[in-house]
């Protein structure tokens, strides 16, 4: 009838529009437009012309087409498809459309198209795109279907965590990555087979979804995945030995629980016995009983999950606490101090979720936040005629992407401000794995004009190797010294030989902790630079703080 492999849309009143009887019975039968197959077609013109002006019509069909019709390849796939139906003129949109391929005519209609259109999207929404497995929300829609069928105790799910995965990525490349991800996929299929329902949760989680369970059952799943990791993973002829550590929760664990609903309060549960698991060590598998505390590692693992959608969420904000200075009785600038308020959790103290966010690299994205926020308020502050140094904390793990210099640089020509506004803080959070590496990017941000302090000294990592090793141009000591610095005197004198010695090296020295006029009065006769703490100034929001003096300060007093 037609070339196949295309799509015709039929148009009645074109195609007879020079037989007027002809017209009127087939819009009778269908309509101004409608769609004639082949059996139609043969049927009305062999009803009126017999069967030799069928043949006929089987050889000029392509002819029928109007001008204002349309076409498209059989093969075309859906979304292109459905793309193709959205560009057409209104009037033709709703039409059906005829498929002519190798096995002979078919309908589709426009509803068909969309509909399964519809469906493609809703398996990848469904779907994690690397492995093929489900993701977190196909487990929150089956979550309610099994525990109506199997009843909550008889539920459980198992938290996967793969250890010390981003050494992966670091060491041999995301490629290498997502090649033991999907290899992983594959054997954490073949060890749970149909006892359970697999998903990736993101990164390198995973998650069994269990029913018909007892705590025995869901151990030995766990203990099957465990040894499905025993053997080493190949990637370009390098052998990678990957281990991972489970969360278990039952569903009798979370029976009095009534923070959240549904999946989340077990995923949340796991996801705490596998971070208790991890820090007894790796490579095993960690419960939370129905009897047992299950609350820092319970919220641990809420934090953890709530963190990606700090940002998004506008969650996070910066309080800014006065620096004195010391000399000159002045302001001397700034800390910018992060501030996460979650609409779930409610506020979550940094000492909380940064080791988290250094755990799982989203202090990264953190980072990149506070950068760019501490260099727009320094704009505005400039703008206002009262510019300030501001001081902002960076991780380790910062250093460890390489790339601070080239950011912090970034960050200050896109907010127009002078890199001498700008100082950052090493925290003493994790220590400082490349010391070298670290130590070149400090040499070229200092070379910037940017200030670099070493914060908490004394508190963590901090040593006399890492100030000889590192180039900084202020140090701040821990409160843990300045606590008992006026009832000490030992503590006043090793505060003095670290001040002197400092100083020496031309390195500016910052006391933290200060809520005493007594502690402020003998850092002033030790020589010490700057000063900041709760006897100075809280953390404040940007409208609230203000120029602080030596002056204001003996005032409150």
């Amino acid at each position: 009838m037609v070339v196949s492999g295309t799509v015709l849309v039929a148009d009645i009143d074109a195609m007879f529009r020079n037989d007027r009887n002809l017209r009127a019975i087939a819009i009778e039968q269908y309509g101004t437009f409608a769609l004639l197959t082949r059996e139609q077609l043969e049927f009305m013109l062999t009803g009126r012309l017999g069967y030799g002006r069928a043949l006929n019509s089987r050889r000029i069909a392509s002819e029928l087409l109007p001008p204002t019709g349309s076409s498209m390849a059989a093969d075309m796939d859906l979304q292109s498809a459905a793309q193709a139906v959205l560009e057409r003129p209104e009037y033709q949109r709703y039409q059906d459309l005829l498929v002519l391929g190798a096995d002979g005519p078919r309908v589709v209609t426009v509803s068909d198209i969309f509909a399964a259109v519809s469906a493609l999207f809703r398996h990848a929404s469904l779907h994690d795109p690397l492995t093929g497995l489900p993701n977190r929300r196909m487990l929150e829609e089956l979550y309610p279907d099994v525990t109506a069928a199997a009843g909550l105790p008889g539920v459980g799910i198992l938290f996967i965590d793969l250890d010390d995965f981003k050494g992966v990525n670091d060491t041999y490349g995301h490629r290498a990555g997502d090649a033991v991800l999907i290899e992983f996929a594959r054997r954490l299929a073949r060890s749970v087979g149909p006892k359970g329902t697999l998903m990736r949760l993101g990164g390198d989680e995973f998650a069994v979804l269990l029913t018909d369970v007892d705590e025995a059952s869901a151990f030995a799943v766990a203990d099957g995945i465990l040894d499905s990791l025993v053997k080493p993973f190949r990637h370009d002829g390098c052998e990678l030995n990957i281990s991972a550590t489970i969360g278990v929760a039952l569903g009798i664990d979370i029976i009095e629980e009534d923070m959240l609903a549904g999946a989340e309060v077990l995923l949340r549960h796991a996801d705490g016995a596998m971070l208790r698991a991890k820090q007894e060590g790796k490579r095993r598998i960690g419960r939370i009983g129905p009897c047992q505390e299950p609350a820092p590692f319970a919220r641990q693992a809420h934090i953890r999950r709530r963190l990606p959608s700090a940002i998004d969420d506008s969650a996070l904000t910066l309080h800014y606490q006065a620096v004195l200075d010391l000399v000159t009785g002045g302001d001397a600038g700034v800390e910018a101090l992060l501030r996460w308020h979650d609409r779930e959790i409610g506020p979550v103290a940094p000492d909380e979720f940064i080791p988290l966010a250094e755990h799982t690299g989203e202090i990264l994205r953190i980072g990149a936040w506070v950068l760019d926020q501490a260099c727009a308020q320094s704009r505005s502050w400039i703008d206002a005629g009262t510019p300030r140094k501001i001081a902002i904390n960076v991780s380790p793990v910062q250093f460890a992407a390489g790339t601070l210099p080239a950011d912090i640089r970034a960050a200050v020509n896109r907010h127009g401000i002078p890199a001498r506004m700008l100082e950052i803080e090493i925290t003493e959070g994790r220590a400082i794995a490349d010391v070298p590496s670290a130590a070149s990017q400090l040499r070229e941000l200092i070379s910037m004009g940017v200030g670099v302090a070493l914060d908490d000294y004394g508190s963590a990592y901090s040593s006399w190797a890492m100030l000889r090793a590192l180039p900084l141009t202020t140090l701040k000591i821990d409160k843990a010294f300045i606590r008992d610095i006026d009832s000490e005197p030992h503590t006043e004198t090793m505060v003095r030989g670290l001040i002197q010695t400092l100083n020496a090296m031309g390195v500016r020295v910052t006391a933290e902790g200060v809520e005493r006029q007594e502690q402020l009065d003998i850092l002033r006769d030790l020589g010490c630079n700057t000063a900041q703490g709760y006897l100075i100034s809280p953390p404040m929001s940007p409208s609230e703080i203000r120029m602080i003096t030596l002056n204001n300060i003996e005032d409150k007093q």
